[in-house]
This record gives structure tokens, sequence and C-alpha cells, in this order.
């Protein structure tokens, strides 16, 4: 979802000539493979011969059920937990949780650290949130549907980022920044709304013990602890008590991520000190004789090793280490588990269906994607410019910022995700991720074609 824009695009292209050039390190990998596991998830819910197995996997109960010998069942852990809700409550949080530490570094050091460098992205957020959110309104307020308005105000950074990146040129640098900064307050705006409007009946008893747990990582923080098993080994705790108090579990993780230090273990110049007395035990190691690295020369190299990743804070490396098994492992799984709706005839495929009762979550949704939320970033930032409280990115015209907002429509995870908390009734659910793909898809299709089009346009007036 947000995952290539860590380094930001101008760094990513250092990062990637490092690397080498391998599928996984190219910027719109995480993209194709979510695309293809939304196509595989959809044959297996709608073949005849995959379509029961697909859901009958997806129900699977997997909690552990302790029974006494007359066959009372005594203790059940994690109550109804299902293949399905493993996938959203379980392995959502590592999503969640890298999410939380690419918020947190873009807001202490990064596109969001200054005042003048967040006011931008941050207010064309906020626009992009509010205004699908009254687009669904329009179509579903007052109805069955309405509690799906937070449906359509996210922004999947995965698939308009694999665009940008295959349009090559065409689209300022600034403004590639511009919508990975957006993206990134995107983030945080669906967490707060998740968390505020998505959560179930709260047990205030274990939110606080929750809270207390949270309470004692803070101080291990404070007191300059940096080991990774003090953090991660409370985190299982909070995700368990999160998960019976009635706030959604997947938060637990942007929580823990707040609490993950920043600062290596080591200073600057004590890893400089460290490094050359090694070094010079290299040299010194060499007169052993012996292939390189002879045994002393590994030990020297171990304890480099050892300090060049200690030299390095927490949050980075964790974020760094999960970054790829969110993009390429969790995120597919989720686009399997989710993106797979029965569609039974070609009337189901019809999002325009419109009633008094039930409202039209397809229209709400679509327009919400396509119209709502271009609309909602372009007005926002024409705002922020206009009234100087903002400057334009570098090199940006508005008609290419209009074209990039379009693929801020393009919605799938996060909004494949709150359709799953917004409604209980599965035939809403299902209308819902109908719209979500032929919503995000729309968008992605004219904001591409804005993109090659006005990019056209400009080399046409420049020659």
């Amino acid at each position: 979802m947000r995952l290539f824009s860590m380094y930001g695009w101008v760094r990513t292209r250092h990062l990637t000539a490092l690397r080498g050039r391998g599928l996984m390190n190219a910027p719109w990998a995480g993209g194709l493979v979510l695309l293809v596991c939304v196509v595989v998830a959809m044959l297996l819910a709608n073949m005849p011969a995959t379509a029961e197995v697909y859901r009958g996997l997806l129900e699977t109960d997997l909690s552990l059920v302790v029974k006494s010998p007359n066959g009372v069942i005594d203790w059940v852990f994690p109550h109804g937990m299902t293949v399905e809700k493993l996938v959203n409550d379980g392995l959502m949080v590592i999503f969640f949780f890298c999410v939380g530490l690419e918020i947190k570094r873009e807001i202490v050091c990064g596109q969001l650290s200054t005042v003048r460098k967040a006011i931008l992205p941050v207010l064309a957020a906020a626009g992009g949130m509010l205004a699908p959110a009254a687009v669904f309104a329009l179509f579903n307020g007052g109805t069955a549907a309405a509690n799906g308005w937070g449906i359509p105000t996210a922004t999947d950074i995965a698939f308009a980022i694999g665009i940008l990146s295959m349009l090559g040129d065409r689209v300022p640098v600034s403004l590639k920044i511009f919508l990975t900064a957006l993206a990134i307050a995107d983030d945080l705006g669906a967490i707060l709304v998740i968390a505020f409007f998505y959560g179930g009946q709260i047990d205030l008893g274990l939110l606080a013990l929750a809270l207390l747990v949270m309470a004692g990582v803070y101080v291990l923080n404070r007191i300059g602890e940096k080991r990774a098993f003090c953090y991660l080994l409370p985190a299982v705790v909070i995700w368990g008590l999160f998960y019976y108090s009635g706030v959604h579990s997947t938060l637990s993780g942007v929580a823990m991520a707040m609490l993950i230090p920043m600062r290596p273990r080591y200073s600057k110049e004590y890893y400089m000190h460290k490094i050359r007395s090694y070094t010079e035990g290299l040299r010194e190691a060499e007169a052993l004789g012996g292939d390189f690295p002879n045994e002393e020369q590994r030990c020297y190299l171990r304890l480099m090793s050892s300090m060049t990743n200690d030299s390095v804070g927490l949050s980075y490396r964790l974020e760094h280490s999960l970054s790829p098994w969110v993009t390429f492992v969790i995120m597919p799984v989720f686009a399997l588990a989710n993106a797979g709706v029965a569609i039974g005839s070609v009337e189901n495929l019809d999002i325009f269906r419109y009633s008094a009762d039930a409202g039209s979550v397809g229209m709400g949704i679509f327009f919400g994607l396509l119209i709502g939320k271009p609309l909602g970033i372009f007005l926002a930032s024409w705002l922020a410019v206009k009234s100087r409280l903002a400057v334009m990115p570098e090199g940006a015209t508005w008609r290419m910022l209009l074209a990039v907002a379009c693929l801020g429509g393009i919605g799938f995870t996060m909004s494949l995700f709150v359709d799953s908390l917004a409604f209980t009734d599965a035939e809403l659910i299902d209308r819902g991720k109908i719209a979500i793909l032929m919503g995000s898809m729309a968008a992605a299709l004219l904001g591409s074609a804005l993109i090659v089009l006005f990019a056209k346009n400009r080399i046409n007036v420049l020659g």
C-alpha cells in the first residue's frame, strides 16, 4: 500500500542501483502482485470447481478449543478466529505496524517533518477524505448502507506508485513525492477513522490494561532500551488485549510502531572509532595467512556487522526488514482473502442499483473514488496554494496535479479493509467489494490517460 514510498522517489533510484534491478526492487512490483492476486481471488470465488473450497477455507475455524472430559468447552482462544479473520485481524497488524513506522519516520524526519513540507499533502489528504465521504453520503445518507462512508476515503499507494513508475518521467518527481506524502497523511486519517468509527463495544478494563503495557514500553524507550525483543514481545500482548477490548486489533500495530525507538544504539563518533579499530584488526589478522577471511578476520567482520546493524535505529531496521514481507506476502494474502467476490449473475455487477431503504453502496463507492477523491485532493490543493498556505510542487502544473490526484482514487487495500468493518450484511460487503474494484480500476485508467495526454501536450508545446 505505502511501502514503496519509504525511501522517497529520489532515494529509491540510488538504492535500486545499489541492490540491483530485480523484480522485487521495482516500484511497480507490489502493485502487479496485488493485481494478479485480485484476479486469482475472483476466479477462485466464481469457478464452480473452486468456489465452495475457497469459501470453506476462509471460514475454517482456527481457534484453540479446550474441552473437559464430559465434552463441555472450557476455554477458546482466540475466540471466533477463522482463516479470514486471521488475515484481517492478525496478518494485517503487521501491515499497520509498517504503516505506523512509516508515518512516524515521515513526521520525524521526512515529508511531514515541518509545517512547510506537510501543509500541502496534509490538506490535500483531508480534502481527499472529506469529498468522497460526502459523495457516498449523497447516495446513502439515511439508508442501511450509510455506515460505509469511510470506504472510498483511502488511497492505495502500491497501485498508484506502480502506475507512476511505469509512466516514467511524464510526471515531475515533485508530484510523485507529493502523492507519496499525501498517501502517508491519508493513512493516518484512515487509521483515525477506523479507531473512532469502526470499532466495537469497548471493554474499558482491557483497554486500560493495554494502555498500561504501552506505558511500560514507553518507559523502556525513554531509558534507552534498543533491543527488538523488548518491544516485539509486548506487542503480542497488546494485540491480544486490543482484540478482546473492542478496539480493532490492527490498531495495536500502529500504536506499537509509535513506541519503537528511532535513535540508534551507538553514536556516529563511537561507531567510526570502533570500525577503525576493527579495520586495523582485519589488516593485522592478514599476517596469519590463509584465504580471506581467515578465522580471526571472520570474527572482526561479525563484530563490524553487529556494530553497523546497531548503528541504525530499530524503527528503520524493522521497516526495512518487514517491508518485503508485507508487500509480497501479507498484502497479496489479504487480496486473496478479501477480493474474491461471488458474482452469481451479471445483475450483481450493476453497481448503479438504488433503493430507498438500502441506498446504493455501489454508486457511493464508485463515484466517491472516481470523482470525490480527485476533486477533494485537487480543490484542497488549489485553495492551499491560492491562499498562500502552501506552495505548488516544483515543476508541476495544475493539469498534471489533477491527473495525479485521479490516481488517489485507487482505493483497494484500505477500502476493502474498511468495507469488511462497515457492514455486517454479506450482500452489502460484496457490493462494496465490486464497487471498490471497479472504482479503483476506473480511477487508475482515468489518471493514466490524463497523465499521458497532458505530458504529450506539454511536449508538443515545448517542441
